[in-house]
């Protein structure tokens, strides 16, 4: 399908490794502009050695400034903005029943207001070129998910909950916004990486038992669908949260 993505100048946050790598890297091969993001310049270098002409900043976008100067810098460098994609995120926190308030405040930053954060530094730019915004969220924030931490599944049902509000407004000026809450994905440096190799049997079988394709997803499948959430093939789509797990939600 042809996307008509050329040329589209586009920020990733979070992306100098796994989903927003690759998201990053779709972008490009469909002729994009892009700009990535990490907090570390370190990082950032790693991942523009696989990318190349594009385009990185380091900042902390769980930070209202720090989100501002990012959309600031990113519009420089492309001459504007079409796409923002919000990848910021983790799923790492404290087994359930022991959340402190530290805790929450964290992981809730992570998840949560580093959309919030760039959606609102953001919206000004992309209302010029009628743009358009995707959110990476989870399948924690659409139903139980036994095991998953409880600050990591609020902070994603709230993000689900924030794009299907927040597209009504946006709408108005022109742009849209849509999540993508992906199942279980596997990738270099992830944490179903570590789990296969601490007991490979258990994740088979929780594949086997749980998810009805009984396989991971890939980084690369997420971003597949990013692009064309970002294009105009999806121009009548917006606050929708879309559901991409091999099938593994029930609700």
């Amino acid at each position: 399908m042809e996307l008509n993505l050329i040329g589209k100048r586009v920020l990733i946050t979070g992306s100098s490794r796994g989903i927003g790598l690759a998201i990053a890297q779709a972008f490009i091969a469909e002729g994009s502009a892009v700009v990535i993001n990490a907090r570390s310049e370190q990082s950032l270098e790693g991942a523009l050695a696989k990318l190349p002409g594009c385009f990185g900043v380091s900042a902390d976008v769980t930070k209202v400034e720090e989100a501002k100067r990012l959309v600031g810098e990113a519009s420089t460098l492309l001459n504007g903005l079409d796409v923002l994609i919000c990848n910021v995120g983790s799923g790492t926190s404290v087994p359930p029943g022991t959340e402190t308030s530290d805790e929450w405040q964290r992981v809730l930053a992570l998840n949560l207001f580093s959309a919030t954060n760039m959606v609102e530094s953001a919206k000004t730019a992309l209302a010029e070129s009628n743009g358009a915004i995707v959110c990476i969220s989870s399948i924690c924030g659409v139903e139980i998910i036994p095991g998953a931490p409880v600050t990591y599944s609020v902070a994603k049902a709230a993000l689900n909950t924030y794009v299907k509000g927040i597209s009504r407004p946006l709408a108005k000026d022109g742009v849209r916004i849509n999540a993508i809450a992906p199942g279980n994905i596997l990738f270099e440096g992830s944490t179903w990486e570590r789990k296969k190799k601490e007991n490979t049997d258990a994740v088979q079988k929780m594949l086997t038992t749980d998810v009805p394709l009984g396989r991971f997803g890939s980084a690369e499948e997420i971003a597949e669908l990013v692009i064309w959430l970002a294009s105009d093939k999806s121009a009548f789509a917006t606050g929708v949260v879309w559901e991409l797990d091999g099938g593994q939600t029930r609700s």
